[in-house]
């Protein structure tokens, strides 16, 4: 069990900084023009520009895209909103969303983490320091730790979800009441922090108890059902995965996970023999959406199950919402092998975060 969380957390860190620098590239060929003919295979650092990057149409003062509509609507009640970039959160970085082509992750040196992965992070200090898991604490620290000047994390850039609590938060919401419905609230990023929380109550508590608490923990920031459904579903599959089952029933366990979104029979499609790219570009978009990311994670994670580094190199390279969905996928194929991948050790940050994985498993693995 040990290593197997100790995998599952190495290749959640990792799944996601290997994509950072092609994170939201939706067309593989930019990948392969940035990177050579066979795109990423190793750590980069985040490129100049982004190809495909829409950063300067989101909205800075509440989650979502800007709109005319929202404006006037904001002028008629003369009610100007505050910047939420810059003036309360990624504060010193707001000049960095008004750059035509600028990249998401800006200046970000190879084997950093996008922000979602800094806040898994947060939550593995919070849950050590602690020693167990309640809502309002961690919120606290989500609140410190985005609202900190300078920045606690390297990131230019903020989903939808993180803009939307903020908004909320400064309009005098109650930090339980914070999370705003967007476009994209049923999104693979809403996934990134249920890894550490389910891996520290997993072990002695019955798994109902802990896709509760994920539950919970998520509904804070992404209260949407579908969404909820496939937390259950992610929780329900690392317990399975962390038992070390054979390749049948681990294959079982990913088809019964996929079919979360309903309609998605994840074994007829793997048995139509089709490539990865056909079904993740293809059948399914490669965007946030969690109706489409889900099942893709699944289908990766059953055609790559036996090598973590194939499995995330893959990943990257067939573009969009590759960071957040590489990093749940490395947290899956961790906690089914207990093999982590060979990137770990050079990490950006390994020497600060090393420390952080081997208490936490000392606190919720082997006690």
């Amino acid at each position: 069990m040990a290593t197997r969380t100790a995998a599952a957390l190495q290749g959640l860190f990792v799944g996601d900084a290997l994509s950072m620098p092609v994170h939201w590239y939706y067309r593989v060929g930019d990948i392969v023009r940035e990177f050579g003919p066979h795109g990423i295979t190793d750590l980069q650092p985040a490129p100049a520009r982004h190809p495909s990057s829409i950063m300067s149409l989101h909205d800075t003062a509440r989650g979502g895209r800007r709109s005319a509509a929202s404006s006037r609507r904001g002028a008629a009640a003369n009610q100007p909103r505050p910047d939420i970039v810059g003036e309360v959160i990624l504060k010193g970085r707001r000049e960095r969303w008004n750059v035509p082509g600028g990249h998401y992750h800006h200046g970000m040196p190879a084997g950093e983490n996008t922000l979602n992965a800094w806040c898994a992070r947060w939550l593995i200090e919070q849950l050590g320091d602690a020693g167990e898991y309640h809502l309002d604490a961690w919120l606290q620290r989500y609140t410190e730790r985005m609202t900190a000047d300078p920045p606690a994390h390297p990131d230019s850039y903020a989903e939808s979800y993180h803009r939307g609590f903020f908004a909320n938060l400064s309009a005098g919401k109650p930090m339980r009441e914070c999370a705003a419905v967007t476009h994209d609230t049923p999104s693979m990023g809403a996934l990134v922090t249920v890894a550490p929380l389910a891996l520290a109550l997993l072990p002695g508590r019955p798994l109902e108890a802990v896709q509760a608490s994920c539950r919970e923990h998520v509904r804070a920031t992404h209260p949407d059902a579908l969404l909820l459904s496939v937390v259950d579903a992610y929780v329900a599959l690392l317990h399975e995965l962390l038992q070390g089952p054979d390749a049948d029933r681990r294959q079982a366990a990913l088809v019964r996970a996929a079919a979360a979104v309903p309609g998605t029979r994840l074994d007829t499609l793997l048995a139509a023999g089709r490539t990865d790219a056909q079904m993740i570009g293809g059948h399914w978009s490669t965007a946030c959406y969690i109706s489409d990311s889900w099942p893709s994670v699944c289908w990766l994670a059953a055609r790559h199950t036996d090598d973590i580094d194939r499995a995330l190199r893959v990943n990257t390279n067939l573009g969009g919402e590759n960071a957040h969905r590489g990093a749940v996928l490395g947290t899956l194929i961790g906690a089914a092998t207990g093999q982590g991948p060979s990137l770990f050790e050079r990490l950006h940050r390994h020497d600060e975060l090393q420390p952080l994985l081997r208490r936490f498993e000392r606190t919720f693995v082997t006690a």
